[in-house]
């Protein structure tokens, strides 16, 4: 589970993050959406790359991403 490789602190960074990207993009209560999201935030953090601010932006690429094949 993704809640045995992270500290504490570090999965309080990743879920605001999600939260902070999703809030106010078009699809962002979309599963689809918030999973593609999850899934960058979470390659973001095996990489080492775990500030809040890191982790938000990769979010917002995935989110970039996914605007992009919808639009």
């Amino acid at each position: 589970m993704i809640e045995e490789r992270f500290d504490s602190r570090t999965l309080a960074a990743m879920n605001f993050a999600l939260e902070r990207v999703c809030a106010n993009a078009l699809h962002g209560e979309e599963h689809d959406t918030r999973r593609r999201v999850a899934r960058y935030i979470i390659k973001c953090a095996k990489s080492g790359r775990t500030t809040l601010s890191e982790l938000t932006q990769a979010g917002q690429q995935a989110l970039a991403k996914v605007t992009a094949v919808a639009g």
